[in-house]
């Protein structure tokens, strides 16, 4: 039995001509080939392995029944989420308006997020994540 994908770590690539990025080495052997990426949290994606997807769409099921406000949520992660090929290469695609959403331009973070891989840019990474830094190392040395 394969264990579960556990994803760590903070990797800087940047997108090519193509809107595409390349996902490290170290990632890929969880993905087969194809990965399921949605707009998420805070402006950053999420790429999903197709187990943690299968998850992902239970949860959204779920919360079609829990009234509208939560059926209105599943239905904007749904029709925000894509599957996609990832190549030999490890590049896949991010569509248009997913780069538009995450506000990714040129350079993006690739960081490993437990049960997923996020994709951020770093200006909204700056902005939204890294002030939790100062709770980790201690405000009065940062």
């Amino acid at each position: 039995m394969q264990s579960k994908a556990r994803f760590f770590g903070k990797h800087e690539h940047s997108l090519d001509v193509k809107g595409r990025v390349i996902l490290p080495a170290r990632f890929r052997e969880s993905f087969d080939g194809k990965g399921f990426l949605s707009n998420y949290r805070n402006r950053c994606l999420a790429l999903w392995t197709t187990e943690e997807w299968d998850k992902q769409l239970e949860q959204m099921e779920a919360m079609q029944e829990a009234g509208e406000a939560q059926m209105n949520l599943a239905r904007v992660m749904a029709a925000g989420s894509v599957e996609v090929d990832i190549d030999k290469q490890g590049r896949f695609p991010i569509p248009q308006g997913m780069r538009e959403y995450a506000r990714l331009e040129n350079e993006v973070l690739v960081n490993g997020a437990l049960n997923r891989i996020e994709l951020w840019s770093p200006t909204v990474w700056s902005a939204r994540v890294q002030p939790s830094e100062r709770e980790l190392i201690g405000a009065e040395e940062y």
